[in-house]
C-alpha cells in the first residue's frame, strides 16, 4: 500500500515537472490554434469542424481544444486544461491574439479600400477570359502535372498556371474554390518588399537610406540600412525556431506591438557580413513604413491603394497586430487567382496593364543575391540562382511560405505558377514538368 502511495506521488510530482517545464510551450500551442481558428473562420469563411480536421491537424496544435463564438466574432483554445488563448477577428483587419496590450473598446483605424469596376477579363480584370488555346502547350502533360501533386500526401489546395497573361491550368482541393482565400504565410514578406518599391519608386524613401530607428543612434546598429533589413543581413541577432520559446514564437504568441522585437536585438556581427532568416525584420520593416507614411490612416491605406487594390488584388487581408501595424511577417490571405496577380506584376516588371507601380529595376534590386546566402534569398524573394531547383532556370524566383505556399515567376516562360497547401513537395520536379509541357 505504501510503495503504490509512494509510486503516485512519484508520478504526480513527474507530471507537475513536465507541465511546469513545457508550460510556456502551450502559449504557442494555445495562441495557435486560437489565432488559425478565428482567421479560418472569420477571414476565410471554413467552418470550426474543417478547421480543426485540417488545419490544426499536427502535432502538436492538435492538443488544443477550440470554441468558436459567432456573436462575439471571436475563438479560444486551450491546451491539456491549462492555457487558454483567444482570438478576435477585427473587420478590415483580420484577426488578432489578446494579449495584455489589447484594449477591446478602442475604436480601431481600418483600411480604406479601394475597388474599383472593371470590365476585363482576368488576370487584369476579374471577369471570365476568352478561352485561348495554345498550340505550344502540351495539355495532357499539362493537366499531369498539375495532377501529381494533389495527391493526398502533399495536401494540396490550388494550383494555378498563367503563360502569357492566360490562364491555363486551375485545379482546386475538394472544398476550395477560386474564391477560397488562403494564407500565404511568409508570402506577405514579398508584399512588404514590394510596398518599399513602390515607396522608392515615388520618391518617398530609398532603400539605401539608413534604418531610422532612435534607439539604434548611439551605438554600432546606426550603420544598419533598409537595403540590409530587406536583404535579412542586418547583423542583428534573432533565434528563427518554431519548435520552442524562441524570437519568433514569443513575437507572434505574445507581443502586442510585434515591430519591437526585432529592434531591441543586439549586433552578433557587422551588417551586409551574415544572412540570417528572420520574421521579425520584416515586422520591423512594416514598423518603418508605418513611421515614413505620417499617420495610421496612411499607413493603413497605402499598401492596398497603391499595390493591392491597384492591381485588383480584392480579396486580399493583411492581419494586424493589436497595435494595429501590419504583421508582414506572416499574415496575408488572399485567393488563389489574386496571388496569381502578384506575381504577374514582376513576370511584366511592376506594370500591370500599361500602369508602371514600381521601377523595372526594382526586379533587378530584389533578385540580387544577398552575401552569404547561397545565392538563395534577395530582398525578401527566394531565389534560384544557385539552381537549387535543378531542372528550373536560374532566374526564376518566388515568394515563399510555411507549408509550401509559392508564387513562382519565371521569365524566361513568361509564366506565373501558383501552388497553396499545407505540405511541402517536390518543387523542382513540378515546375520541370510543368516547363516541358510547354516547350
Amino acid at each position: 500500500m505504501k510503495i503504490t502511495k509512494r509510486i503516485l506521488l512519484l508520478l504526480s510530482a513527474t507530471l507537475l515537472l513536465v507541465i511546469i517545464i513545457n508550460y510556456p510551450k502551450l502559449n504557442i500551442i494555445s495562441g495557435y490554434a486560437a489565432k488559425n481558428t478565428s482567421s479560418s473562420i472569420f477571414v476565410a469563411n471554413r467552418t470550426a469542424a474543417f478547421t480543426d480536421a485540417t488545419d490544426n491537424n499536427f502535432s502538436p496544435i492538435n492538443l488544443a481544444s477550440t470554441a468558436v463564438s459567432l456573436e462575439n466574432n471571436s475563438a479560444s483554445a486551450s491546451t491539456l486544461g491549462l492555457l487558454t488563448r483567444k482570438a478576435v477577428y477585427r473587420n478590415g483587419l483580420g484577426s488578432v491574439l489578446i494579449t495584455k496590450g489589447y484594449d477591446a473598446s478602442k475604436k480601431e483605424l481600418i483600411p480604406k479600400r479601394f475597388i474599383r469596376n472593371t470590365s476585363l477579363a482576368y488576370p487584369f480584370g476579374n471577369k471570365p477570359q476568352k478561352d485561348t488555346l495554345f498550340n505550344t502547350i502540351n495539355y495532357k502533360k499539362l493537366d499531369s502535372a498539375v495532377s501529381s501533386i494533389f495527391e493526398n500526401l502533399h495536401q494540396t489546395r490550388a494550383v494555378l498556371v498563367l503563360y502569357k497573361n492566360q490562364l491555363i491550368a486551375e485545379r482546386y482541393a475538394k472544398g476550395f474554390t477560386k474564391d477560397s482565400r488562403i494564407l500565404g504565410w511568409s508570402m506577405t514578406k514579398s508584399i512588404l518588399s514590394t510596398v518599399f518599391g513602390i515607396m522608392q519608386y515615388q520618391g518617398k524613401l530609398s532603400v539605401q537610406d539608413r534604418a531610422p530607428i532612435l534607439e539604434w543612434e548611439n551605438d554600432d546598429r546606426k550603420e544598419i540600412t533598409l537595403h540590409n533589413l530587406l536583404q535579412m543581413n542586418s547583423g542583428l541577432a534573432w533565434d528563427e525556431n518554431y519548435d520552442k520559446i524562441s524570437d519568433v514564437t514569443k513575437m507572434l504568441f505574445l507581443e502586442d506591438d510585434m515591430t519591437k522585437m526585432q529592434q531591441k536585438q543586439q549586433l552578433i556581427d557587422s551588417p551586409n557580413s551574415s544572412w540570417n532568416y528572420s520574421s521579425g525584420t520584416s515586422n520591423l520593416l512594416s514598423g518603418i513604413l508605418r513611421q515614413k507614411l505620417g499617420s495610421q490612416q496612411e499607413y493603413l491605406d497605402y499598401w492596398y491603394r497603391e499595390l493591392i487594390d491597384k492591381i485588383g488584388m480584392n480579396s486580399m487581408i493583411i492581419e494586424t497586430d493589436v497595435k494595429g501595424h501590419y504583421v508582414a511577417s506572416s499574415y496575408a490571405w488572399a485567393t488563389p487567382r489574386d496571388w496569381a496577380k502578384f506575381g504577374l506584376l514582376y513576370l511584366h516588371k511592376g506594370n500591370w496593364n500599361g500602369t508602371q507601380i514600381f521601377s523595372p529595376e526594382w526586379i533587378d534590386y530584389i533578385t540580387q543575391p544577398t552575401p552569404t546566402s547561397n545565392n538563395s534569398y534577395g530582398a525578401h524573394f527566394w531565389l534560384n540562382v544557385g539552381n537549387k531547383m535543378k531542372d528550373v532556370p536560374s532566374n526564376m524566383f518566388y515568394a515563399d511560405g510555411y507549408q509550401g505556399q509559392r508564387v513562382y515567376i519565371l521569365p524566361d516562360q513568361e509564366m506565373v505558377v501558383v501552388r497553396l497547401g499545407l505540405k511541402n513537395y517536390n518543387e523542382n520536379k513540378f515546375l520541370k514538368e510543368i516547363i516541358q509541357s510547354i516547350q
